[in-house]
């Protein structure tokens, strides 16, 4: 309730134009609140209330803004000398994820106002490919030479570490090769003449320029570090990558995985700043590509029409297996994508990742299938008095719930596995795929157990 207040309160002042006690407000909320703020004003007053904030907190704000677009506008809304006093705020990197979503025209003002030293420094990382660790990690960072001392060190910090974005990790470089890292902790514990060759941690876990980013986040989740270095291919230093960007990679990726799940194109746009059109074009390919994919369901029950027209009942039960089918193959679709996604599992677990899940298979289906005549027994054929819910009928329908969810779960750790062995993301084998083979399947599956058991 708070929050909301306080929104609308800001929202007032703007309206009522009390735009010095707005100002006075803005600058003491965190930034992520006011970019937050910006995104619920219209196009004009974004621009108005952006110029209101001090240089160092709207360089802050402009980073923390989620729509590429708001950052656009105020690109073009700002003037030259405007436009230089936020890019000099600006990390190298936050500067870098901007100029990634923008037009030419827009990225072309924005490399003019950029000082030659930063300039150049963009588009080295403009130049790395874009799931890289080059292309999020930033070249603001604090080193150390090996023979320097304490004293000398804790001056270098003081120095230059104002406009670095990390100064609790130093790293030790001698002509640009790493050599080792010393954390800040330990240079407040060490005597001011003690040489930074005798204090600092030689082994440093470093990633490669081209390294995966995705690869680089789980890393500094794994190892808890607040950053960690990037080194080309003669071990020589050139950025590091931060723990928040880290944050941002995953968020990205778990979004992308979720989008994919669901048979949804990727999109880097907020829910409701996408446009209907634009949503639109994400999830049509996919939709048309499984409607055809399902007539092939359509093709097994045109084939078997006289199989169910021989015993009607049979027909009620298809939308239960169909269902049951799906969800069990989602279950173990999701299980294997996210071990894939942590490095848990790989292509060479493929036999004990079928051998475990067709164990689980076999459990699930058996107790379901268990339930599953309990009920058609009594509620079925006693309380809803059908006759033609016979216990042959009953056994046709459990033995198929235990073979399709037999078949399903198998699937469903297979095909991520398999898609992520030829280069796929194992995300869209996710539930809408896999749904569409696990009913096919059940429907061969039902109607062999019906023609062999029933004789239809």
């Amino acid at each position: 309730m708070q929050e909301k207040y306080e929104l609308e309160q800001l929202m007032e002042l703007v309206q009522t134009k009390q735009f010095r006690k707005l100002r006075s407000i803005l600058m003491e909320m965190n930034e992520v609140d006011v970019a937050e703020f910006l995104d619920e004003l219209g196009p004009e007053e974004t621009i108005l209330v952006f110029r209101l904030l001090p240089k160092e907190q709207a360089a802050e704000v402009f980073a923390e803004l989620e729509d590429s677009d708001d950052q656009e506008r105020l690109i073009n809304a700002l003037n030259d000398k405007e436009l230089r006093e936020v890019l000099d705020e600006l990390y190298l990197d936050d500067t870098v994820d901007v100029i990634e979503d923008m037009p030419a025209n827009v990225v072309s003002r924005i490399l003019r106002n950029s000082d030659p030293a930063s300039r150049s420094q963009i588009n080295q990382l403009l130049n790395y490919p874009k799931d890289s660790a080059g292309s999020i990690m930033t070249t603001e960072y604090v080193f150390l030479h090996p023979d320097a001392t304490v004293e000398e060190s804790f001056a270098r910090i003081r120095k230059e570490g104002m406009d670095k974005e990390t100064i609790y990790t130093c790293y030790v470089t001698q002509n640009r090769v790493l050599l080792g890292v010393v954390t800040v902790r330990r240079l407040l514990l060490s005597a001011y003449e003690t040489k930074i060759r005798d204090i600092m941690e030689t082994n440093v876990l470093s990633v490669n320029t081209h390294d995966d980013k995705e690869d680089v986040a789980q890393m500094l989740n794994k190892y808890d570090l607040s950053a960690i270095p990037v080194v080309d291919g003669d071990n020589r230093l050139v950025g590091i990558v931060t723990f928040d960007d880290a944050m941002d990679v995953i968020e990205e990726e778990t979004t992308e995985d979720f989008e994919k799940m669901a048979a949804i194109l990727p999109s880097d746009k907020p829910y409701l700043k996408t446009g209907v059109f634009e949503t639109w074009r994400s999830r049509i390919p996919w939709l048309m590509l499984l409607m055809l994919s399902a007539t092939f369901t359509g093709i097994i029950i045109t084939k078997f029409e006289s199989a169910l027209a021989a015993c009607v009942v049979l027909t009620s039960f298809i939308p239960m297996l169909s269902g049951t089918g799906g969800n069990s193959g989602s279950q173990s679709s999701v299980a294997v994508i996210r071990a894939l996604s942590l490095d848990e599992i790989d292509f060479s677990d493929l036999i004990a990742v079928v051998w475990k899940e067709s164990r689980v298979a076999v459990l699930c289906g058996v107790c379901l299938a268990c339930a599953n005549f309990v009920k058609m027994m009594v509620v079925d054929r006693w309380l809803m008095n059908n006759p033609a819910v016979t216990p042959m009928v009953a056994l046709v329908v459990c033995l198929t719930l235990v073979f399709t969810v037999l078949c399903a779960k198998v699937v469903g750790c297979t095909l991520p596995m398999a898609a992520e062995k030829i280069g796929i993301d194992p995300a869209v084998m996710a539930s809408p795929f896999i749904t569409t083979i696990v009913d096919a399947l059940s429907l061969l599956i039902y109607f062999f157990f019906a023609t062999q058991l029933l004789g239809v």
